[in-house]
């Protein structure tokens, strides 16, 4: 029988941290979740340690480190996190909880889509792969738009090259045992960042202009996650590209990365159109808007699934065992 999810807290060794529970409904992959979530493993805020999720979070408290892990198993999940340096108040605890939940999709339901992928039959290698994933969500807006802006019209290694320099130059940080670690950059700092210290990341003139006046609106509160959330997708992309910076490739993504709008595909991704064209055997070129619409709500999907072969195909997902091979007890830690 399943062991259910750990409740509360508890240190699996003297002089470990404390970690507290994230239930979780099976399967779930969480190493596929978040190189998915990195896009490379040269991202400087997500990182993958050790069979860890680690990422340092700018709290009330101070900046904090959080690993989270899985102790038992895709098929048996047993997730939990702890923070790795300091203490922390239980409404700090509250909030990192809350936003792994969204980061990590753990509240999401996988087995409609995971049937679905499984019998398309360009998808269905992959989709056994990475079975369990949940399709990952930036934790907030400004960081949404952080995460999106550098990327354009470049390639996926480039944006990440200036993404982490983004961060380095502007986010808060940390030393832990060996390790300099870095939160996202606050809206607030980037909205009072000089235009050329921005620039001086990598991002051009328009990028960097797009990027501080989205930060300064986000740090006044005039514009909140909240707006976008209520709108139907098609007028939230409608929304999204009023603004001066925003055409439909960023709007598609913000919404698919950064809401969980998983009916929306980037239109016009040389990147994504590339790994699709592989996995569905298509003839070179852009990706028809027919052949992507034919996925209906699960187009989005197309997305992660084409940037998650690539990720197998680089030795960075542990491919997920068979059903019935994953059957096997849980390794937990003493």
């Amino acid at each position: 029988m399943k062991k259910p999810p750990m409740k509360g807290t508890q240190r699996l060794r003297v002089g470990e941290p404390e970690y507290h529970s994230l239930e979780t409904a099976a399967p779930f992959h969480l190493e596929a979740t978040v190189r998915l979530l990195q896009r490379r493993p040269t991202n400087r805020v997500d990182r993958w340690v050790d069979a860890g999720y680690r990422r340092a979070y700018a709290t009330k408290d101070g900046v904090r480190l959080v690993e989270t892990r899985n102790f038992g198993s895709i098929d048996a999940p047993d997730v939990r996190f702890a923070i790795l340096n300091g203490s922390s108040s239980p409404a700090t605890d509250a909030s990192v909880a809350a936003s792994l939940r969204r980061t990590l999709g753990l509240d999401l339901d996988s087995a409609a889509v995971q049937r679905w992928a499984e019998r398309k039959k360009g998808l269905r290698s992959t989709a056994l792969a990475l079975r369990g994933f949940r399709p990952p969500r930036f934790p907030s807006l400004f960081e949404t738009f952080g995460s999106v802006i550098p990327f354009q019209q470049l390639s996926l290694d480039a944006g990440v090259s200036i993404h982490g320099r983004l961060v380095d130059r502007f986010g808060a940080s940390i030393v832990v045992g060996d390790n300099r670690w870095f939160a996202f950059p606050e809206a607030e700092v980037v909205a009072e960042a000089d235009l050329e210290a921005l620039r001086s990341v990598g991002l051009s003139r328009q990028k960097a202009e797009t990027l501080r006046r989205l930060a300064a609106r986000i740090a006044s509160g005039d514009l909140k996650a909240e707006t976008f959330a209520a709108l139907p997708t098609h007028e939230a992309l409608a929304a999204l590209t009023e603004e001066p910076g925003i055409g439909p490739w960023t709007a598609a993504v913000i919404l698919l990365r950064g809401f969980g709008r998983t009916e929306v595909f980037p239109p016009n991704d040389t990147g994504v159109a590339r790994g699709l064209g592989a996995l569905l055997a298509l003839p070179p070129g852009p990706l028809a808007a027919d052949l992507i619409d034919r996925f209906g709500k699960y187009r989005g999907y197309l997305y992660f699934y084409s940037l998650g072969a690539q990720l197998l195909g680089r030795g960075l997902i542990e491919p997920a065992p068979s059903v019935r091979s994953s059957a096997r007890p849980p390794q937990r830690l003493p």
